[in-house]
């Protein structure tokens, strides 16, 4: 499934729904159904998406061996969820510009 987020400022963006479930649950907003970001949370939520890591999650012990860990294939290779956050970054600062909201599962 998918999540599709909206703004009068912006295009539409449809994210996956284990990430924008991922981004909202760090965001305070766990609640895939309906929300809102408002232009006055928007600094907040930036401060927090912005602080996100690059860091890959640690394998297990015994998972990987060290040249694997070091060497992911292009197929495996691990995308932060600062990564996937960028387009929704892009989109509260347009929105945030514009001062109009942003909306998903409406």
């Amino acid at each position: 499934m998918a999540v599709k987020f909206k703004s009068q400022a912006t295009g539409d963006l449809v994210m996956v729904q284990a990430h924008a479930q991922a981004l909202l649950k760090v965001l305070g907003k766990p609640d895939l159904s309906r929300g809102i970001l408002e232009p006055a949370d928007m600094d907040a939520a930036l401060q927090v998406l912005r602080a996100l890591k690059d860091e890959p999650p640690k394998p297990a012990d015994g998972e990987l061996d060290e040249q694997e860990a070091r060497t992911p294939s292009f197929q495996d290779e691990f995308v932060s969820l600062r990564k996937r956050a960028w387009p929704l970054i892009k989109m509260i600062e347009e929105a945030q510009e514009a001062g109009k909201p942003i909306v998903w599962g409406v």
